[in-house]
């Protein structure tokens, strides 16, 4: 198969899909971008041939086989649908749509189309977490019964916070939970299955944004599993570069203790016996271990070969879900369970 594949947006989180897209030996054929400097730097950059201002002209003359939208939740839905209009397989960045119903319409467009729609969902690709699912398939743990995550990124400090890079998350009014804990929440799905319940408190730590930037968040799973996501933004952990994992993990299971730290290493703790290096492959010092490749390389092994697909739409929306029931569990100060939860009514 000869891809032939295009993206939309051109804003920060575009240089790390751009550069995964050449490395997985499919490089964009062109950017469309609203405004044409932030589009023309970033192919100049990268050695993209093609920049347009306009999306519809870039699909009449590129005649992609795959669409990259990269572009926040108010610009995504045109996007979207422009390119499942011309049955064109297509990513879309997250947030994924304006609000749960624009994620579900875009939803059933794509499946009443019969056109693959996968979420940018990147997390559950960070090596790291990766090779927590191998060992969890292995049996290395025995029964996994807990995960807790500590997020501490540090980039959510003083009145200047997120403008030098993505300035919009100054204005979100749900900010944490849906723009960074979503993450989270994927990949405690990938780790450990579907959530049945969660029980959260949020805060607003910075008074220079509008939405909250701290919380606790509890999850219940089946065979009596739980999670913790314990996050803010303001402090830090130890490492580096703060944003390659953005935090601290601890994977329990009946045989012990797998500890992520701030420099992608993983440590096992067996029962009764010290801490020890446990090595595996942890990807390139860049963000994230190489996640956005990771997943680039997944879709295209899917659109090329067939391979089962992870973060289509139809799975994404079981994330919204929990992402609402999360945001209802703080306003209501009550545990919500899932299979009760209807996000649509209060």
């Amino acid at each position: 198969m000869n891809e032939r594949i295009v993206m939309v947006g051109a804003g920060y989180w575009s240089q790390f899909q751009v550069e995964g897209w050449r490395d997985a030996g499919a490089p964009l054929a062109a950017i469309c971008n609203r405004s044409a400097a932030p589009a023309e730097a970033l192919a100049q950059r990268f050695g993209v041939p093609r920049v347009y201002g306009d999306l519809q002209a870039m699909l009449d003359a590129e005649r992609p086989t795959l669409v990259d939208v990269c572009l926040p939740p108010v610009a995504q839905a045109p996007a979207v649908r422009a390119a499942l209009a011309r049955g064109i397989p297509t990513i879309c960045q997250k947030p994924f749509g304006n609000d749960l119903h624009e994620a579900e319409a875009l939803t059933a467009l794509a499946e009443s189309a019969g056109v693959p729609l996968v979420v940018h969902e990147n997390f559950r690709f960070m090596p790291w977490f990766r090779e927590c699912r191998r060992l969890i398939d292995a049996g290395f743990f025995g029964r996994v019964h807990g995960i807790a995550f500590r997020l501490r990124p540090g980039d959510g400090q003083g009145p200047r916070a997120y403008l030098d890079r993505q300035p919009t998350f100054q204005q979100m009014p749900e900010f944490l939970v849906r723009e960074t804990a979503v993450h989270f929440i994927d990949t405690f799905r990938f780790l450990l299955g579907d959530v049945r319940a969660v029980t959260a408190r949020l805060r607003r730590l910075n008074p220079a944004i509008a939405g909250e930037d701290a919380g606790l968040v509890i999850f219940e799973f089946d065979d009596d599993r739980t999670g913790l996501f314990d996050g803010n933004r303001l402090n830090e952990h130890v490492a580096q570069n703060l944003r390659r994992t953005m935090g601290e993990m601890w994977l329990e299971g009946e045989r012990g203790v797998l500890r992520l730290d701030g420099e992608a290493r993983l440590w096992w703790q067996p029962h009764g016996a010290p801490e020890a290096p446990h090595p595996y492959p942890a990807g390139g010092p860049g963000v994230f271990g190489g996640a956005s490749l990771a997943l680039q390389a997944h879709v295209l092994a899917h659109l090329r070969e067939g391979t089962a697909l992870e973060n289509s739409a139809r799975d994404y929306l079981s994330n919204l879900h929990v992402q609402a029931a999360v945001y209802r569990s703080h306003a209501s100060g009550r545990r919500v369970t899932l299979a009760d939860f209807d996000p649509h009514h209060p």
